[in-house]
């Protein structure tokens, strides 16, 4: 796995380690992380980042402390076997998913009122991106 997979916002009121611990989350609860799955060292992605690794650590850290990740001797951070029920596909996993979304959407709601763009437009732009392809 390449740390292209996390991205940070350097401005954003949210400290980077959060911002890091969200994705982690969205990508172990959206499927592209499998139980199992290797993170790149902290080194790696603090470099990639350009960050502190204790930054980085952090994030981890509270995510091994949540379950999500454990800590394998020779091998680094995995995603944890228990997180396997993360996307499945129930209504439960559908709803832990969108609470994951939830900061995202508040976030984006804010700044289009600061816009003052109206409901309409911004629900016809968020669908459109939507519909892109990733």
């Amino acid at each position: 796995m390449t740390t292209s997979l996390f991205s940070i916002i350097p401005g954003s009121s949210e400290p980077i380690y959060r911002q890091l611990v969200d994705q982690v989350r969205r990508l172990v609860a959206g499927g592209q992380l499998a139980p199992g799955a290797a993170l790149p060292s902290v080194r790696e992605v603090a470099q990639q980042l350009t960050v502190n690794p204790m930054t980085v650590s952090k994030a981890y850290g509270l995510l091994e402390l949540e379950g999500v990740l454990d800590r394998r001797r020779g091998v680094g951070m995995v995603v944890a076997d228990r997180a396997a029920g993360a996307g499945a596909g129930t209504a439960a996993d559908a709803a832990d998913r969108a609470a994951l979304l939830r900061p995202t959407l508040e976030r984006a709601a804010r700044e289009a009122r600061e816009l003052e763009l109206d409901p309409t437009t911004v629900l016809a732009l968020f669908t459109l991106i939507l519909k892109e392809s990733p």
